[in-house]
């Protein structure tokens, strides 16, 4: 039990204030640990200033040895860590990446309630989700490459960020008009977002690369279901109570998750890990000499070199190929979602008379989707690519294929759904096509979060903070011009015209599979071992 809590925000506070006298690391009950380690490993280091002269006798602190307790996958390539505690991790990631989903979509079936009672048109409702969604987009941006940085960490970033989404649903319920509402929900996806992009890299911690698809996949179906199952969670409520109620709904639940990050989430950034116990060895042992690799390196670090760091994720997303093209694709089908936020109640609610209530079990049509699909991705997972890693000639471009089927899945979906709209037709039918929806997100989104993963390890949190980015920014533009674009042209020409451009998106993957190792290998930030 002290292993498990003592990086948590909660062991962190408890060393703290007793001075660290209660939950030891193994280096203070010991501190001739690191002697002894670096006579058997004759581990050293140097440090080089900007003239190039080396300052002697700098020790290194790393791990000791390969079956060190603190070791993630990441740092030693070898399971550390018990599954239990990979597990409990991975579940907290998972879940809070599904509460701050849910967040987006929750508050749409109240637009009409808060249409009513602040007296605003329906463009000026729908803000309600895109500030939410814009927020959740910018907000990884700046944390996730916080996440990379030594000093910070991971787990602190979960926690803090969201207490500050927890305490900001407070004035959200509480707004007393459409501006204040609107101003705090923004910033309630600014601090909800962070685990939005920060968790794969969690992941892609404690996991061999075997299993890391397995983790990107569950992590990714968890945000999945948050907006999938949003409508549903809240329509009811918004029904019997009003829109304030989905706020309160959302505050209860990620209280809740609140509570088990502070008292069981650790830090699973090697870095980090590394950083502190250079800082606690210094501290114990008054050797001003030892240091971490994070340290050694940061010696000539400039602000500007900081600075970097933290535009990382923009510059990788717009100026390298294979990110953009990628985040542009996950954006399009995350467009799609947030879209039909506004054309399901037009669809089922205009058409099929469904009452606020069941057009949120509408959107089980997409969950269905996932149950039927998610397995047939795994197993291929399973017995098709994995089996291929150990081989000499691997490359992440492999674990592109089942986007071919995503690719063509996505127009057969808005076709389907949008041509099957009417009230000739049984409202089974347009669900069935929205249910076609999750083979496309499932075999194109998965995929594409494992390769960028893979085509840039180095760099995980800042690219997948990128990805967000794009995908909440045409979550945040669809839905404000959805209602025109369906009552201009219609369910059936509206679904088509998305149709038709999810048609010119299907070469994306097809072009990555044939060229990707050609143009990872003519950047600088991708991977070119392989």
């Amino acid at each position: 039990m002290p292993d498990l809590v003592r990086d948590t925000v909660f062991g962190q506070l408890v060393r703290l204030t007793s001075r660290n006298k209660l939950l030891k690391y193994p280096d203070e009950l010991d501190p001739s640990l690191w002697r002894r380690f670096i006579q058997e490993e004759a581990i050293g280091g140097t440090e080089k200033s900007s003239s190039d002269e080396v300052e002697k006798d700098t020790h290194l602190v790393t791990w000791q040895g390969p079956d060190d307790p603190e070791g993630t996958h990441k740092a030693l390539r070898k399971q550390n860590w018990t599954s239990n505690r990979k597990l409990l991790v991975t579940s907290q990631i998972c879940v809070l990446n599904f509460a701050v989903y849910v967040g987006s979509a929750i508050y749409t079936p109240g637009e009409a309630s808060i249409m009513e009672e602040f007296g605003v048109g329906e463009t000026a409702a729908t803000l309600g989700l895109s500030s939410f969604v814009l927020g959740y987009g910018l907000g990884p941006m700046l944390f996730s490459p916080m996440s990379e940085m030594p000093q910070i960490g991971r787990s602190g970033i979960y926690f803090y960020t969201l207490l500050a989404f927890v305490l900001l649903q407070l004035p959200t319920g509480y707004a007393i008009n459409m501006s204040m509402f609107l101003a705090f929900r923004f910033f309630t996806g600014f601090f909800g977002g962070p685990v939005l992009a920060t968790g794969g890299a969690t992941i892609a911690d404690m996991y061999p690369p075997s299993k890391i698809a397995y983790g990107i996949c569950i992590w990714g179906a968890f945000g999945i279901l948050g907006p999938v199952l949003g409508p549903l969670v809240g329509g009811f409520a918004a029904q019997a109570k009003g829109w304030r109620w989905t706020i309160w709904e959302l505050t209860w639940a990620c209280a809740v998750v609140l509570v088990v990050l502070f008292f069981l989430m650790p830090e699973t950034n090697p870095d980090t890990i590394l950083y502190r116990r250079a800082k606690r060895l210094r501290k114990a042992t008054k050797e001003t000499k030892l240091r971490s690799q994070s340290e050694i390196d940061a010696a000539e670090h400039t602000w500007r070199d900081h600075m970097v760091v933290l535009g990382r994720a923009f510059i990788l997303s717009f100026f390298e190929p294979v990110v953009f093209l990628l985040d542009l694709y996950t954006a399009l089908l995350y467009g799609v979602l947030y879209i039909w936020f506004e054309s399901f109640p037009l669809v089922f609610g205009d058409i099929y008379h469904f009452n606020t209530g069941e057009q949120g079990l509408a959107f089980l049509g997409i969950f269905v989707g996932g149950i039927l699909t998610l397995p047939f991705y795994l197993l291929w997972l399973r017995y098709s690519f994995l089996p291929k890693m150990s081989k000499p000639d691997f490359k992440p471009e492999m674990v592109l294929p089942p986007s071919f089927f995503g690719a063509f899945a996505l127009p057969v979906c808005l076709f389907l759904y949008g041509w099957t709209a009417r009230e000739s037709v049984h409202w089974i039918v347009p669900i069935v096509g929205s249910g076609i929806f999750t083979i496309s997100i499932i075999t194109l989104f998965n995929p594409m979060l494992n390769y960028l993963g893979m085509a840039y390890p180095m760099y995980s949190a800042s690219v997948y903070a990128g990805n967000t980015l794009f995908r909440a920014s045409f979550g945040v533009v669809f839905p404000l011009f959805a209602r025109s674009l369906f009552h201009k042209l219609g369910i059936e020409g509206g679904n088509s015209l998305l149709g038709g451009l999810s048609i010119c998106f299907i070469p994306i993957p097809f072009v990555l599979h044939r060229f990707g190792k050609r143009i990872r290998h003519a950047s600088k930030n991708a991977r070119h071992d392989v």
